[in-house]
């Protein structure tokens, strides 16, 4: 018999000794699936009362009230006194359960199961070896688990298996649970981070007519009411510029955005982005706001701005100020190559070949840009570092620097070799954004390549309103938390990763 075949049998066996036990239950007139169950104290609430009333020396109080409901992940001994852990989201605390206590309802312990959820009543106490645990007097079963849960020592080995099935990751693994809590802790400090600095938070729309302000292939879907054809939005930038133009000066929008693109270690179809605007700044006052950001959302989960990595990379720290590099002068460094004078794609792509960089065919200029920053220039940025003034044609949507026609005052954010943040000073001039989109057009057409950004006449006709200078900004939640819970790839910091199809 294969070792396929032995665990699907082991694990039918299992499901119908829990379903005989759920059959017990009903039998003895016990709903297996009660709706309610008051708690008093969560595991960690019942250990800090009992750490609290052993330092006041008050021996003659009983925390004999305490109730508390979670998910039962081991049960050890037989007989007169069986020992049960209890986990909720708090953390896990030991059930002493004797049987000249619960009398009749002692019975009920030989009907669960590991993976149970139970609701206990009794006393806190200290058992001889020092364990914070409770003297059950009363056992509610509140669900009635019918499979059995990993092994509680070797969790899920199966890689696939924890991100199909997270809800058993977060069950079996602590450390995915922790991280989940984790980025839920960052993304509420970065709401209270621009909250307090004045932004006002807004949602734009996920369905759009046009998919533009970024480079990326969208999705496409069909709204049947309206007959015509729609996107799932690749950025929200266009739409926050134009609350902008709108007189709402300090805004953002933190939510999902979609790019039907490869999956990586970086990269997930959906995720989720802050992209803020503050009308009357340019791009080096969102630098220190980038800087405050994350080294603030460090300070508030870990405690520290600084990350130990360990090994080649060392300490990683994060408190401003960041390194700052010009962008021509690193490529120039790290590759070789001053683009420049370079304005041909054919005298570019040789001088990246000589660099021993490969070269997609029928590749623009910024794209070949872009594959020297990535393959040349990111590795060697581990420390937070911003590389600022891109050319103007690798950023259709930022503005000019002054007296340099071909530069425009762009920075990305990057750490530990990844991108982390891309902003710019916004482009205002409706003229030049116009041709600047048309551009974009005609190099779509001309490359075949669905990445470059579109032309949206309706933001066009907002800027023809007038938008007041604007620095914006777009930083990635899911690489954030990667990078603040020290994770290599984006499936462990997401809950539910798209994944490939089973067979």
């Amino acid at each position: 018999m294969s070792d396929t075949a032995n665990i699907n049998s082991d694990e039918d066996r299992l499901i119908r000794s829990r379903k005989n036990n759920l059959n017990q239950l009903i039998d003895l007139g016990i709903d297996p699936y009660p709706k309610v169950f008051s708690r008093t104290h969560s595991a960690e609430e019942a250990v800090k009362d009992l750490e609290d009333l052993e330092k006041s020396k008050k021996s003659e109080e009983i925390l004999d009230n305490t109730r508390i409901a979670g998910r039962v992940t081991g049960i050890r001994g037989q007989g007169k006194m069986v020992f049960v852990d209890i986990k909720d989201r708090s953390g896990t605390i030991q059930a002493a359960m004797k049987k000249d206590i619960l009398e009749e309802t002692f019975n009920l312990v030989n009907l669960v199961d590991l993976g149970d959820i139970i609701g206990i009543t009794g006393k806190i106490f200290r058992t001889r070896r020092g364990e914070p645990s409770i003297e059950v007097s009363d056992l509610q079963i509140l669900t009635k688990s019918m499979r059995p849960l990993p092994d509680k020592w070797s969790g899920l080995k199966d890689v696939e298996k924890r991100y199909r099935q997270r809800y058993l990751d977060l069950i079996s693994n602590d450390d995915a649970f922790n991280t989940a809590v984790k980025r839920s802790e960052i993304v509420s400090f970065i709401r209270n981070f621009m909250n307090q600095r004045g932004y006002l938070e807004v949602e734009t729309p996920v369905l759009v007519s046009v998919p533009a302000g970024a480079n990326a292939k969208p999705f496409s879907t069909r709204h049947n009411s309206l007959d015509r054809d729609l996107y799932l939005r690749i950025a929200t930038e266009l739409n926050l510029k134009k609350l902008i133009v709108g007189g709402m000066e300090k805004v953002y929008e933190l939510g999902r955005v979609f790019r039907n693109e490869g999956i990586d270690h970086n990269h997930n179809p959906e995720f989720t982005t802050i992209e803020s605007y503050e009308a009357y700044v340019d791009y080096n006052s969102i630098m220190e706001l980038v800087e405050q950001l994350v080294s603030g959302a460090a300070e508030s989960v870990n405690g520290s701005s600084k990350l130990d990595f360990g090994g080649s990379i060392g300490m990683i720290d994060l408190s401003p100020p960041w390194t700052r590099l010009d962008l021509r002068e690193a490529i120039k460094d790290f590759s070789g190559v001053d683009f420049i004078d370079i304005e041909s794609e054919t005298e570019l792509a040789d001088k990246m070949r000589e660099s021993g960089i490969h070269v997609d065919p029928n590749a623009s200029w910024a794209s070949m840009i872009d594959k020297i920053i990535s393959d040349k220039v990111e590795p060697n940025l581990n420390q937070p570092t911003f590389l600022v003034d891109y050319p103007v044609k690798m950023s259709p949507l930022a503005k000019r620097k002054t007296n340099d026609d071909n530069t425009a005052e762009r920075f990305e954010a990057f750490v530990l070799g990844s991108e982390l943040a891309n902003a710019f000073t916004e482009l205002n001039d409706p003229i030049d954004q116009r041709e600047r989109f048309e551009e974009q057009e005609a190099l779509r057409k001309e490359f075949n390549d669905e990445e470059l950004d579109r032309l949206e006449e309706d933001f066009l006709v907002a800027v023809e309103h007038g938008m007041p200078p604007t620095g914006g900004l777009g930083l990635g939640i899911d690489r954030l938390v990667m990078l603040l819970t020290k994770k290599l790839t984006i499936r462990d910091v997401v809950l539910f990763p798209q994944l490939k199809s089973i067979d």
